[in-house]
Order: structure tokens, then C-alpha cells, then sequence
């Protein structure tokens, strides 16, 4: 399958049609026709399904306030918008992309109601001494706080090469390629992970990203995990390496690849496609594999549950070698109060997150760049948020 094709068919997977709704007593009843079809299935079979796919919707009058991770801003802007217009705009929801770290900092600070982060909470010191798990436990009167996992941002290697439509990439191949131990496409390493592609000699130009990045920090984290021998470098939000060039946020590589022959970078989905960018095809093991909300889904089925209770921290395994599975991901969560909040606000931000975990919120999400929840992640999430109090 050519480019082109690849991209429509990674847009189209899963897409669901969504249905608008006019005012605020019919918000949550005026579900996708896919979504109406899962849920009457759902109670046929007697399955908690049936709240995630019908996300019905009580539209409470408020406002919310959210911060953090620049990963999910489009996730954010798509899904508050949607919100909002099923809710005849009763409730207003904002979301500011200022980063993980500060939107953490400010939850806990109580500045805003709940913060977005590319990893959980942490429950070891900072460089300042500050445990965030306590310290969100404190913000939150006394009560925990929880990680929800909503997001998924697959992580594309894309790159820009002529007369190659597929390329298959081993971490340790990316990882000598990042390093700059690998300088040529038509490496004699690549070539035997390619056999039926006409490699040409061209000089790999690397990008990556100069500021902090919970990007960067999941790509070291995969690579670390995935290719230890390989990849030497510490893992963290600051690229490590000194091979190739730094360019500012994920546009800023994205451009950079588009407009330079040879070159190769690692960046969320949504720049690829936005830019027309190939994508690699990565091989942990059992065999190439496409990046695509399939592939995805299967490989955050394999991610380990770590929180407690309604806390659903996640473990993902990015050495994973199950068939199919698409390996370089991100998961952004909602970090919430599990009690402790105001009552209107806790009403509003439960119905809000109801409707982003439900099938009609993240179906909306492939188009902007995502991969949906699994079906089993979903009801986890959805049955955590039903139980904020």
C-alpha cells in the first residue's frame, strides 16, 4: 500500500460519524449510529459496555479549568468542543497545553481542576524534593488522586526518502540511526531488515526535539526498554543524543523532515499525517508492524495496570513482542481528585470525562492524529470516573 493509501486507511479505521444535538435536554441521547449499535448490543448482553458506548450525559452548568500536556491539546480542543455543543453549552471547559510538569504543578497548587500528563503521577522526589503523589493527595484534601488514562498518541518515526513507500526499522536500527552510528540509508544493517527495498545512498539527516518532551521521554523510554544494548543514553524528556539537529516542538521536526531529503525524526501521529510524512513500519521482534489504531490498541492491551483501585497508573511494555502490536506509544492521562472537589465542579468534570472516554469521544479522536482506548481500558476508566465522589 502506497502513502497516500496508508493515510486513508489509518483515517477511516474506526471513524464514527458523529450526530449533532440541539441544547442541553437531548445532550448524550444523539449518539453515532455506530455507537447506538454497540450500546443496544451492549444491554442486550447485560454489559457495563453500555455506558461507554451511549455516554449519556447529565450537561451541568459550570466551568472547568484543565492544564498540562501539549500531547493531547487536539484531543482536548475536539473533544471539549464536541462536549460542549451536545450540552447546548451549559458547561464551559478549557484546557491550557502548557506542559506535564506545569500543569501538575499547578493542580496541586489548585490553580486549575484537573491536570493532563504524559506520564502518572510520581511517587519519588523531584530534583526540588517534592513527591507529586503527596502532593496531589494534599491538594486534594486529604483524599487520592488518580490517573486516568485517555489518550493514546502513537509515536510515528517518519521520514523522506524517494522511491521508498515502506520501511521497517528495528529499535536497534533506530537507535544507531539516532546516534549517528548509522549515516547512510543503504546501510548493509537496514538493507537486511528491507530485502525487497531499493535502498538509496542518500545521507540520513536526524531531527529531534531541543526543549523538554514528554514525546522525547517516551521515545527513550521505548528504545531504552526495547534495545538496551543499543541504546546507552539516559531516558528523560531531554533528547540525549548529540547526533543530528534540535528543532522546536513537534512542528518544528515535522517541517524539517518534509523539506529535507534523507531525513528522519520521531513525532505524534498527527504531525506525520499533516505533513504527508511516511511512517516506519517497526519490528520489536515478531515481525514489522504498522502504525495504526489497531496495532495500538493491542499494544496498550498489553500495558500492566500498576495503580490501585480506581487508580489506573499504567506500565507499558514498549519491549513488547506480540504480533501486531505497535509498539512506540503515549499515553496521556487526566490526573483528578478522587474526592475533594467542589460538588458543581466534581459534577461537570465527571460528565465531561464520561463523554471523552466513551465510544462516540474517542471514535472523534483518530481523525485528529489518536488511536482510541480498547474496548477493556474504556470500561476501566469509565467505571474509575463513576466513582470520583
Amino acid at each position: 500500500m502506497n502513502r497516500t493509501g496508508k493515510l486513508a486507511a489509518l483515517a477511516l479505521l474506526g471513524t464514527l460519524s458523529l450526530t449533532a444535538c440541539g441544547g442541553a435536554q437531548e445532550a448524550g441521547k444523539s449518539a453515532t449510529s455506530a455507537a447506538g449499535s454497540a450500546a443496544s448490543k451492549a444491554t442486550d448482553s447485560g454489559s457495563s459496555d453500555a455506558a461507554v458506548a451511549s455516554a449519556d450525559l447529565a450537561c451541568p452548568a459550570g466551568s472547568l479549568k484543565g492544564e498540562g500536556s501539549s500531547a493531547q491539546k487536539t484531543a482536548m480542543d475536539e473533544l471539549k468542543k464536541s462536549y460542549q455543543d451536545k450540552c447546548g453549552g451549559k458547561g464551559t471547559i478549557e484546557y491550557n497545553p502548557t506542559g506535564s510538569g506545569k500543569g501538575i504543578t499547578n493542580f496541586n497548587s489548585k490553580l486549575v481542576d484537573w491536570a493532563g500528563s504524559d506520564s502518572a503521577l510520581k511517587d519519588k522526589p523531584k530534583d526540588d524534593g517534592t513527591i507529586e503523589v503527596d502532593a496531589a493527595k494534599k491538594r486534594c484534601g486529604g483524599n487520592e488522586a488518580w490517573n486516568l488514562p485517555m489518550v493514546v498518541g502513537p509515536i510515528a518515526f517518519a521520514y523522506n526518502l524517494d522511491g521508498v513507500d515502506e520501511l521497517a526499522l528495528t529499535p536497534a536500527l533506530l537507535s544507531d540511526i539516532f546516534a549517528g552510528k548509522i549515516t547512510t540509508w543503504n546501510d548493509p544493517a537496514i538493507a537486511k531488515a528491507n530485502p525487497e527495498a531499493t535502498l538509496p545512498g542518500d545521507k540520513i539527516t536526524v531531527f529531534y526535539r531541543s526543549g523538554e518532551s514528554g514525546t522525547t521521554e517516551n521515545v527513550t523510554k521505548y528504545l531504552k526498554e526495547a534495545a538496551p544494548t543499543a541504546f546507552a543514553a539516559e531516558t528523560g524528556k531531554k533528547w540525549p543524543l548529540k547526533a543530528g539537529e534540535g528543532k522546536d516542538g513537534s512542528s518544528g521536526v515535522a517541517e524539517a523532515v518534509k523539506s529535507t531529503k534523507g531525513a528522519i525524526s520521531y513525532m505524534e501521529l498527527s504531525y506525520a499525517q499533516s505533513n504527508d510524512l511516511s511512517m516506519a513500519l517497526i519490528d520489536n521482534g515478531a515481525g514489522a508492524v504498522e502504525l495504526n489504531p489497531e496495532t495500538v490498541g493491542k499494544a496498550v492491551e498489553g500495558a500492566e495496570i500498576k495503580g490501585k483501585g480506581n487508580d489506573l497508573k499504567l506500565s507499558l511494555d514498549y519491549a513488547i513482542k506480540e504480533a501486531d502490536a505497535y509498539p512506540a506509544i503515549l499515553v496521556t492521562y487526566e490526573i483528578v481528585c478522587s474526592k475533594g472537589l467542589a460538588a458543581d465542579k466534581t459534577a461537570l468534570l465527571k460528565d465531561y470525562l464520561t463523554y471523552a472516554a466513551s465510544d462516540e469521544g474517542q471514535g472523534q479522536l483518530e481523525d485528529a492524529g489518536y488511536a482510541p482506548l480498547p474496548k477493556s481500558m474504556q470500561t476501566k476508566v469509565q467505571d474509575s470516573i463513576k466513582a470520583i465522589a
